[in-house]
């Protein structure tokens, strides 16, 4: 079985209408959101026609990030907006439920305490099925100081509920405000800072059971490795090769040398299958003539690879981590 587990939703036109509403009136007064089962049907099939073309036979489904709009004022626009995409997200799962699983997105806010994500978190899981969530590092975008590092005490509460109901977070940060930072390079960096904090923190001391991924192969990390080897020695403390490996990673690099790298550095069982395509990677490399974003055939002819490992990859280190996944939905 190819399980991607890094995908996000195709967005229909109801939804960028209801999305400019409820930004142009700041959510007063709240706009209804109307999708329709048709509406929904034709944004999920040109999903799966994608899968079909290129191998996969699940997807992991989540809001988009940037469009996820945690720094727009106030914060209810980010509310409903969230609840709209988790909405989307669990209608496109239960008209196709043998092809896709539902990733929740977290109503963060800016720098709010990630306490007013718990309730929302916990209805789409407990009530809806849902398996995992997306974790935002600067739900700010930019748009002045961040929250503390995601090594920090703040994000205590979080973790706790994560924990509580045994689900991954997937590390993806929004939007970008920056003039200098795309959101593109946004998700890049934040994924760097979020290792490193996490890393010089107590959190897998705190809470063992937590489980992080890290997408877009660790951001810049598992590719400078000599300086935070060197950090780690210097202060005496644990190898830095050694804390990584409390983290997950995914495939969503677009690049067969950072692949090797990164199943070199962390090992294929903490990698998993990923493309997020529809998206960033979605076009033609003039060298292969396949999409970037294409990488079973990579995976499947990396030399480096055990059948075990590119086994691991494509299903086991998913369904291990997802303890919610079921095959048979």
């Amino acid at each position: 079985m190819i399980i991607d587990s890094h995908a996000h939703v195709i967005v229909p036109p109801e939804s960028y209408k209801f999305m400019s509403e409820l930004v142009a009136s700041r959510a007063n007064p709240a706009m209804s959101a109307k999708l329709t089962d048709n509406a929904v049907r034709e944004a999920a099939q040109s999903i799966l026609d994608i899968m079909d073309s290129v191998g996969t036979d699940i997807q992991f489904l989540s809001p988009r990030p940037y469009m996820q709009m945690h720094s727009v004022k106030p914060a209810a626009v980010t509310a409903l907006w969230t609840q709209h995409m988790n909405d989307l997200v669990l209608r496109t799962v239960q008209l196709f439920p043998k092809r896709f699983r539902a990733i929740a997105g977290l109503p963060q806010y800016r720098d709010e305490s990630p306490v007013n994500c718990l309730e929302e978190l916990e209805f789409r899981v407990k009530e809806q099925g849902f398996i995992g969530c997306l974790l935002n590092p600067d739900p700010t975008e930019g748009d002045g100081a961040p929250p503390p590092g995601l090594g920090d005490e703040f994000w205590y509460p979080l973790y706790e509920k994560l924990c509580e109901l045994d689900i991954p977070a997937l590390i993806h940060s929004a939007g970008s405000c920056s003039p200098r930072e795309s959101y593109t390079l946004k998700f890049i960096n934040e994924e760097s800072i979020s290792i490193i904090s996490l890393m010089n923190s107590r959190v897998f001391e705190k809470f063992p059971n937590l489980k992080l991924i890290v997408p877009h192969g660790g951001g810049a990390i598992p590719y400078q490795m000599g300086r935070f080897r060197a950090w780690t020695v210097r202060a005496g403390g644990e190898f830095f090769d050694d804390k990584l490996k409390r983290l997950h990673f995914d495939t969503t690099t677009y690049d067969k040398d950072a692949l090797e790298l990164l199943f070199k550095v962390v090992g294929p069982d903490r990698v998993l299958f990923a493309t997020e395509n529809p998206g960033t990677g979605s076009v033609l490399d003039p060298k292969s003539g396949r999409a970037y974003d294409d990488l079973k055939p990579v995976i499947e002819e990396m030399a480096s690879l055990t059948e075990r490992d590119r086994r691991n990859v494509f299903e086991c280190n998913c369904t291990r981590l997802y303890t919610r996944f079921r095959k048979d939905e």
